[in-house]
């Protein structure tokens, strides 16, 4: 069979035993058009009025119905043989880089000046960013007063969109120890062989915990080559902000002066050779992540496996309309009445 589909492969060749009862079939037909087992028998006074005619043309095609009976069972053969097209190797190309986004899960994350706040804005634009990175690692870290990995680097993406939606304002210690939350970070590209290590930090206030300070985080990010994108999440001027939370989970919210450390988040982006951005509601930070993506398109080329695709649909397609015109030649255009 390799000689008539040199790309198929079978995963059943066993099954082409089965192709043995084609010509079985054809030869018992022939016997049995020849010496007319079949034929039913009438007695006439004479034959002088049936001399001369001959048979007509169309008799000849009810031959059709062993035809198409024989190509059915070929291609019902063919499907229980599996075929499948040949595994190859291909060069594609992917991004190949490591992405550590590191999170704010602090309070203060619930403010109202995000629709439906900050926190949720900031899951809903990272898990889209991810849907965007086929190719790439992605880890998260979240923070408030300590630093925790949530999920270390996957290309399981469905595992790390899932922790994501996990995530809730207040899972941590409070404060906002940034330093930390980039350190953490950097730990989970400490020993990446990736080309291009990145990290993404979100956050929307000002450094105040933490035994490590945010450049000193920063410091730590350059020696691994790890590159910084910061992120400062809030509107300028006045929001809508949790100021209590009471113990049945009930929050009061006030309005209260954004308080962003953007000369600290600047100099995080500077040092390490990252970008610093500033998002003021959904649309800015969406278009925020959309030209991080595009900053981070480091095309390689390698060499990728190409699985095995099933083929069998054809051959069943093929089987049943043989079988549907041999009913219709034997049942209908060649009707045999008993």
């Amino acid at each position: 069979m390799k000689y008539f589909f040199p790309d198929i492969e079978w995963a059943h060749p066993w099954a082409f035993i089965l192709l043995g009862w084609i010509p079985i079939m054809v030869g018992f037909y022939i016997v049995r058009e020849i010496f007319d087992f079949n034929e039913g028998e009438l007695q006439f006074s004479s034959f002088r009025n049936f001399k001369g005619i001959k048979n007509s043309v169309l008799s000849y095609f009810r031959h059709l119905t062993i035809v198409f009976r024989s190509l059915a069972i070929a291609a019902i053969v063919l499907v229980i043989a599996q075929p499948q097209s040949r595994s190859s190797w291909k060069n594609i190309k992917t991004e190949g880089i490591d992405i550590v986004v590191s999170l704010d899960v602090s309070y203060s994350m619930l403010a109202k000046d995000f629709d439906p706040n900050r926190i949720e804005a900031a899951k809903k634009v990272v898990m889209n960013f991810i849907d965007g990175r086929p190719n790439d690692r992605i880890g998260l870290v979240i923070f408030g007063g300590e630093a925790f990995t949530q999920c270390p680097l996957t290309t399981d993406h469905k595992v790390i969109k899932n922790m994501i939606e996990q995530v809730k304002a207040g899972m941590l210690s409070q404060g906002t120890a940034i330093g930390l939350g980039l350190a953490d970070a950097v730990a989970r590209l400490q020993e990446s062989k990736a080309k291009s290590k990145v990290i993404i930090l979100i956050t929307d206030g000002v450094s105040n915990v933490g035994e490590i300070a945010p450049l000193t985080a920063a410091e730590i990010a350059k020696t691994f080559g790890v590159r910084v994108y910061t992120v400062g999440v809030g509107t300028k001027g006045r929001a809508l902000m949790p100021v209590q939370i009471y113990p049945n989970g009930q929050i009061e919210y006030d309005y209260q002066e954004v308080d962003l450390d953007e000369e600290t988040m600047t100099k995080i982006a500077d040092a390490t050779g990252g970008k610093y951005f500033r998002a003021t509601n959904n649309k800015s930070l969406e278009a925020i992540y959309k030209e991080i993506d595009k900053l981070e398109k480091n095309i390689i080329l390698e060499k990728s496996f190409s699985n095995k695709e099933e083929l069998y649909l054809p051959f069943a397609i093929f089987a049943a309309v043989a079988l549907i015109c041999e009913f219709l030649c034997k049942y209908l255009f060649f009707k045999i009445n008993p």
